[in-house]
């Protein structure tokens, strides 16, 4: 249990840390925080912060910064969500779009909480490889493109838009469609591709330009399996200190590459995790820190908002502003509530 005056001390040097991304030492909690001890009394303070596992000290300087375990503490025990009325604003212009589906608004307000907090934003869309295949429609567009739109047994919809190299007759894909659904209805998502090299040949037999359609059906619904994840303002990394080294960066942008890893984070796996409310929760790696918040849109279909950026972020102003963004979403779209 930490003492009042550990407490105030400690809790000065993370949100002096999270403002300036500079090591904080008594003289700067001195001068700014007007702390009535004595500049000896809180070095010995840090120091003991610093063997409880709070706190760190650099190599560069005598300060001190917090540790991952220090920030985990400061946001279960010491933080207090500071509301940001912009997000409330720009919320309202959003879903005052009637014309706006779901996943566009969700992807709006992803890059307006990208903006607002100048770190790196993610979208997960439900886990189609979780459920199976109910019916597939082919729609032309054009004699030389067409819509695919999957749907699953959960009642997850995707559409993904794919073009032929010459034309295709409306009767092809006709029949292409009612091959697939007869074939694939009750697929699980990640067998189907595999399923696809049984179907070839029986589309052969009934559909005259098989190959380009089967092609084009394949990249189709490979995307569809493995896209429905969506980042915005992947360049404010650049303009964090912690991210200066290139090597570093680069590291983490080929992160961003792999949407399974994603996946894998939002489920809450990391160095250190703290569930926060009952929509958030924050995941530590290393020095970054990954805030999730849970969007749940019906009993079986849930996606998460995601924030990337480095331990040294603005938690109270972030999770307020994610918490604000989930729940608006789950009033205006979750559980048939979309014509309010």
């Amino acid at each position: 249990m930490l003492s009042k005056r550990k407490i105030e001390i400690f809790k000065a040097i993370v949100e002096e840390f999270i403002q300036t991304a500079e090591p904080v030492g008594s003289k700067a909690l001195l001068q700014k925080y007007q702390m009535n001890y004595s500049s000896a009394t809180i070095r010995n303070e840090m120091m003991e912060l610093e063997e409880m596992g709070l706190l760190e000290k650099t190599h560069t300087s005598s300060g001190r910064i917090p540790s991952t375990q220090g920030y985990r503490f400061y946001v279960e025990h010491l933080m207090e969500q500071r509301s940001d009325d912009r997000i409330e604003y720009a919320l309202a212009q959003i879903f005052s779009d009637r014309a706006l589906n779901m996943e566009q608004a969700i992807r709006r307000s992803c890059d307006i909480l990208s903006q607002m907090t100048k770190l790196t934003t993610i979208v997960l869309g439900p886990d189609a490889n979780q459920q199976r295949l109910e019916q597939i429609q082919l729609l032309p567009l054009h004699q030389r493109s067409a819509v695919a739109i999957f749907v699953t047994n959960e009642g997850h919809t995707e559409s993904r838009i794919f073009n032929f190299a010459s034309d295709v007759s409306l009767e092809d894909i006709q029949s292409c469609c009612e091959v697939l659904n007869d074939r694939l209805k009750g697929t699980p998502i990640n067998e189907v591709v595999e399923k696809m090299g049984v179907i070839k040949p029986i589309l052969a037999h009934t559909v005259k330009r098989y190959e380009m359609l089967f092609e084009a059906f394949i990249n189709a619904f490979i995307k569809f399996a493995n896209d429905d994840v969506y980042f915005s303002g992947q360049n404010n990394l650049l303009y964090q200190p912690e991210f200066a080294d290139v090597e570093k960066l680069k590291g983490i942008l080929a992160m961003l590459e792999n949407s399974q890893l994603w996946r894998t984070i939002g489920k809450g796996k990391g160095d250190i995790l703290l569930k926060k409310g009952g929509h958030s929760e924050l995941v530590w790696l290393d020095d970054m820190a990954v805030v999730s918040s849970t969007i749940r849109i019906s009993d079986k279909n849930e996606g998460k908002l995601m924030v990337l950026g480095p331990s040294r972020m603005e938690y109270d102003r972030i999770l307020s502003m994610m918490e604000t963004i989930a729940l608006a979403i789950e009033r205006i779209y979750g559980k048939g509530e979309s014509d309010e």
